[in-house]
């Protein structure tokens, strides 16, 4: 979870940099980080939940962790969807799962 901490914390940091400086490219780096940090919950929810099956007594705890780590990773989209509004206003083009597409296209 820390580490996830510090790629949701690059991510918002790079995000209002590429914002303020209309940097494309850095808007792209941060959209590109994501992926690491969706990975970063997919294995940290199954550990927990494989965690909280062989020990009952710890769902608690382990879903307070589970929560941390869904806001982290909601932060990491939050950053995402203004990296992608930094990406169009310096291109005019949006940024999709496939790269990017002109304004008007489909």
């Amino acid at each position: 979870i820390p580490a996830m901490g510090e790629i949701a914390q690059g991510m918002v940091r790079d995000v209002l940099n590429a914002y303020a400086s209309r940097d494309q490219q850095l808007a792209v780096d941060v959209i590109e980080r994501d992926e690491k940090l969706d990975n970063f919950y997919n294995s940290i929810f199954r550990n927990l939940v494989s965690h909280m099956m062989e020990n009952p007594a710890t769902i608690s705890s382990a879903a307070q962790l589970l929560f941390v780590a869904r806001n982290l990773e909601r932060i990491g989209d939050h950053a995402t969807n203004v990296a992608e509004m930094v990406f169009y206003a310096a291109t005019g083009r949006y940024f999709t799962d496939r790269g990017f597409i002109e304004d008007g296209e489909k």
